[in-house]
């Protein structure tokens, strides 16, 4: 995942799309989504849905966490920011701290980390889902509506590329699921490939509207210091929270993996449906590099964890 990223916005870097044919291509980015959330409906058990809904002790502290600690975190560093933040790496903070935790990441370090892997794949999927319908209009509030070209029509995008296709995915289980299940690699590509279109296709826009001349060396180290700020806030405010809480060890790796890290899976497919690509690619700065670092910090923590007292 972390190569195809690159490789998309290398590829928007020095080829950028323009014109009929960026505008052809946000049309398949679109069905690539659509194609990748009804994959997600069809492999997600309905049954796993509800029983992450049920264990409310972890699952709403970590929820407020992720979408409410995490969001506000992200407009602390904005308000700090202040001037020195261009516009659009500022709203990108504020777009990171309102997405979903990552599932294929948070269950993997939770399980290198000897935690509760059942309660980190139930609690990230639940996540996801409930990022779908709040992420947009929480973004949408905090961000505010005037700085960015979002309102009904951006939410109702997200209805239609993102909520619509995960529910027919959901209805549509059965032999089809079971059928797509039996193969992941179909699953796996579709989510990469989704990603690295979404990406390539946002990056092309920002890289075409002058991407690499609008942020400079400043601008550059602001970025770096608002990522790390946000790691620090999101693994230690995770661990203490989890720790307040009473959850034994196992399930605070859980909640420390699932309620720190931030899904460029969701990420990316959202910012495509909600702005135009020059707007989207900037937006989805402080996202990726936020991406990149907690692979850097997540290796060595979990393994850290992981060591016995």
């Amino acid at each position: 995942m972390v190569r195809l990223i690159v490789v998309s916005i290398l590829l928007a870097s020095l080829l950028p799309l323009r014109g009929e044919a960026r505008e052809a291509a946000g049309w398949i980015s679109n069905a690539a989504i659509f194609l990748l959330f009804f994959l997600n409906g069809l492999r997600l058990s309905r049954t796993d849905v509800m029983r992450g809904m049920r264990h409310m002790r972890f699952l709403l502290p970590l929820a407020l966490w992720c979408f409410g600690a995490m969001a506000l975190a992200g407009l602390g560093i904005v308000a700090v920011g202040a001037g020195y933040l261009p516009p659009l790496i500022a709203l990108g903070f504020v777009f990171l701290g309102t997405l979903p935790s990552t599932v294929q990441s948070a269950t993997a370090y939770t399980s290198m980390a000897n935690g509760n892997v059942a309660n980190s794949v139930v609690a990230a999927a639940t996540l996801n889902i409930t990022g779908i319908f709040l992420t947009a209009p929480l973004f949408s509030l905090l961000a505010g509506v005037d700085d960015v070209a979002l309102g009904g029509d951006g939410l109702t995008r997200i209805g239609l590329v993102l909520l619509l296709p995960f529910l027919i995915g959901q209805l549509s289980q059965g032999k089809l699921g079971n059928a797509i299940k039996g193969h992941p690699v179909i699953i796996r590509w579709a989510d990469r490939g989704a990603i690295a279109i979404a990406v390539y296709v946002a990056f092309s826009g920002a890289v075409s509207e002058g991407l690499w001349s609008r942020i400079d060396g400043s601008a550059w180290g602001w970025l770096m210091i608002g990522i790390i700020a946000l790691l620090v806030f999101g693994y230690v405010g995770a661990w203490v929270l989890s720790g307040a809480l009473g959850l034994a060890q196992s399930d605070r790796v859980a909640f420390l993996f699932s309620g720190a890290q931030k899904s460029v899976a969701m990420g990316a497919p959202i910012a495509a449906v909600l702005f135009p690509p020059a707007v989207a690619g900037v937006v989805l700065v402080p996202l990726l590099v936020y991406h990149l670092a907690q692979l850097i910090v997540a290796t060595p923590l979990a393994k850290r964890l992981a060591i016995p007292d």
